[in-house]
């Protein structure tokens, strides 16, 4: 149970939110495409200053982008999810988990009350929080909890 209460009551300020980059609504979508390469990321926040304005993930390239050549050059903004669905910095995993599955999102922005960013909720942070709270049941145990050695290896 401790992981269970764990996820309903642990603030999201606490996972690791890094998953994400950052552009002004005037970069041009190919520049965002490429920083999110480099960076391996598969979503870039749109922020004005600090404060969240959109939101453009890998699925929006495919559904938009894609096809449509003429939207290479021009801005973030005709392309992004204007007022992107958040979470509160201080709201528990389980609720931006209940979020992501109503919505079937796989990133979720978290913000402070004054809008600023504060990072990107996915199932990448609770795989990391698991890992790092139960680090023998993650890397210790077979995959098959049944799986017994029938002989001794090594020396």
């Amino acid at each position: 149970m401790a992981l269970l209460d764990g996820l309903k009551h642990e603030p999201l300020n606490s996972f690791d939110l890094t998953r994400f980059c950052t552009a002004t609504s005037e970069t041009s979508v190919l520049d965002v495409l490429d920083s999110m390469r480099k960076e391996k990321r598969n979503c870039t926040f749109v922020v004005d200053g600090n404060r969240l304005v959109g939101i453009l993930t890998d699925r929006d390239v495919l559904r938009k982008v894609v096809d449509d050549a003429s939207l290479w050059e021009g801005p973030v903004s005709a392309i992004m999810t204007p007022d992107p669905l958040t979470v509160g910095e201080f709201d528990s995993a389980a609720d931006a988990m209940q979020l992501m599955h109503a919505h079937k999102f796989r990133n979720v922005p978290v913000v402070r009350a004054n809008g600023e960013v504060l990072g990107n909720f996915t199932y990448y942070a609770v795989m990391t929080m698991l890992a790092d709270t139960f680090p023998v049941d993650i890397y210790n145990r077979p995959p098959d909890p049944a799986q017994v050695t029938r002989r001794r290896h090594g020396a």
